[in-house]
């Protein structure tokens, strides 16, 4: 499974929840399933925004896990 790590990087970089859904701009209910991987897909923009804002790449944004 491919999880998003965007809480922990929310939380090395000193950031809130609240900033992020600010900066992404999105619905709450699809930023909330977004964060929480509860979702089946992520526009390229998001990860695009995302990726900006935290300074990283794609790769740090995403983990395979075993579940």
């Amino acid at each position: 499974m491919i999880r998003l790590r965007v809480l922990e990087i929310l939380k090395e970089k000193g950031k809130t929840k609240y900033w992020l859904y600010k900066q992404l701009g999105m619905s709450y209910q699809n930023f909330s399933k977004m964060i929480n991987n509860q979702t089946k897909s992520i526009r390229y923009e998001n990860i695009e925004t995302m990726c900006l804002l935290f300074d990283c790449t794609p790769n740090d944004l995403f983990e395979i896990t075993e579940e």
